[in-house]
């Protein structure tokens, strides 16, 4: 189809395609080149929507073109703005070409700032309770919330995608699979406000028929150049997250490498986590396991408790995680940070051929994804006779002027291996960790030592 944008919304056109084309049975919708204003629109059965190179999909700037739904955000379903794209209880579905989607998310992220939504921002893209969905070949910016967002879905593939939001627009995560199974990220390319890939599975107080795991999730051939987190587990994970395998890539300057968060009162497990063949560098913390994550809860008595509390059906459970064939250089603030309850442990954690180097201009810090203090240098410091990394300038633009810099002493920078299990932290050495196969258990009786501060 063709309808050039004059300034008026082509949403109609647009809805009426799609819909037609589903009535005479399914097939792909073509965009031709060309802008077009939109809001709101949803897929049917069996219909591809293709844009050709050349198309720039502009989202509606007013509200109004997204009209309430019911539907999941942060764990727990809710009336929000629909998606740009979406639908619900959908098989055989597929967005795919050359094209571009502009979220025009300012308007949207001002209001946020300024407390004057009274609903969830839309997301770019967003299917719930669907089969067999594919995103492919897009390039996607400016989102107004979170870019791909599927729910409960099953058979998703998202590749080739390249994802582009401002590292100051909040909460504009790249893909986050939501109690979903079965699903593909590969060949990727993020640059985001927030996290670039998040795996959900809702929060405790939704209803535990809604919850679902996240299960069975491949991600492969990405980089991330820029986001608070790489590959993030949590900290919706009241559904389980599980079966998570993440290969060949690359992460450039995000705050946190890889992550799982939660807390006490989410319940849920989070189990057979494997990362092998990635690189990191310029990478705040490149591991990070945190049970104590407190967002929304500062302050809460039960969460913040480092005593041991009684289990029960709100005590979350992370084991086994398998880390391989990882090269980190120019960590900023540890190697790694894993913060497990002291009635719960971490379980069943190993590293192998990993290889962590400390930044000349590593500090203490408090890292955004674990908001707890780690120490990964010691000696003098001063100012930095260096130029700033793209990633420390994207992480200035994301408010994270707190992180002071300056220079260890010596050749190269302490580090910090701050494995804790409950209360206890463990491991420290010079320059390179190489970890070779022990677990973290052997890593806790062999190198007992106080981590320099």
């Amino acid at each position: 189809m063709s309808a050039p944008d004059t300034g008026a919304p082509d949403t109609r056109v647009l809805q009426d395609a799609i819909d037609a084309k589903a009535r005479s049975g399914g097939g792909t919708v073509r965009i031709s080149a060309g802008r077009y204003v939109t809001g709101a629109l949803v897929l049917r059965d069996d219909i591809t929507l293709d844009l050709e190179a050349g198309v720039v999909l502009l989202a509606s700037e007013d509200p109004a073109d997204y009209p309430l739904i019911e539907a999941r955000w942060e764990g727990r379903h809710q009336t929000t703005h629909a998606p740009l794209i979406g639908g619900t209880g959908l098989r055989n579905i597929a967005i795919t070409g050359r094209g571009t989607i502009d979220g025009r998310g300012a308007g949207w992220w001002e209001r946020f700032r300024a407390k004057a939504l009274d609903h969830p921002r839309p997301r770019l893209i967003s299917f719930a309770e669907s089969a067999n969905v594919l995103v492919e070949g897009l390039t996607l910016v400016n989102s107004p919330s979170w870019t791909i967002n599927p729910v409960r879905c099953e058979n998703v593939t998202i590749t080739k995608v390249t994802i582009r939001n401002p590292p100051d627009s909040p909460n504009t995560d790249g893909v986050n699979p939501d109690s979903c199974r079965y699903v593909h990220i590969s060949d990727c390319h993020f640059d985001v406000g927030d996290d670039c890939i998040t795996i959900k599975s809702g929060i405790e107080t939704e209803a535990a028929e809604k919850r679902g795991p996240c299960e069975h999730i491949t991600i492969t051939n990405c980089t991330m150049a820029h986001g608070h987190g790489g590959v993030v587990i949590g900290s919706e994970m009241s559904g389980d997250v599980r079966d998570v395998a993440i290969s060949n890539c690359a992460f450039i300057g995000t705050e946190c490498g890889i992550r799982v968060k939660t807390r006490r009162g989410r319940g849920g497990v989070v189990e057979n986590v494997r990362a092998s063949n990635i690189v990191m560098r310029d990478v705040l913390l490149p591991f990070t396991v945190n049970l104590f994550y407190n967002a929304y809860r500062k302050g809460d008595p039960i969460v913040s408790d480092k005593q041991p509390r009684p289990i029960d059906a709100g005590t979350p459970r992370v084991r086994q995680l398998r880390f391989s064939e990882i090269t980190a250089v120019d960590a900023h603030y540890a190697a790694a940070f894993l913060y497990g309850l002291p009635e719960m442990p971490i379980e069943a954690v190993s590293f192998r051929d990993v290889a962590i180097q400390m930044s000349e201009r590593a500090t203490a810090g408090t890292c955004a994804g674990c908001r707890l203090m780690t120490s990964s240098c010691r000696g003098s410091r001063a100012s930095p006779s260096s130029s700033p990394t793209s990633g420390e300038r994207h992480r200035d633009a994301m408010g994270a002027a707190h992180r002071r810099r300056g220079h260890a002493t010596g050749a190269a920078a302490r580090f910090a291996l701050g494995l804790q299990v409950g209360r206890r932290r463990v491991g420290a050495g010079r320059g390179v960790a190489r970890h070779g196969r022990r677990p973290v258990s052997r890593l806790r009786a062999a190198d007992d030592r106080r981590v320099p501060g």
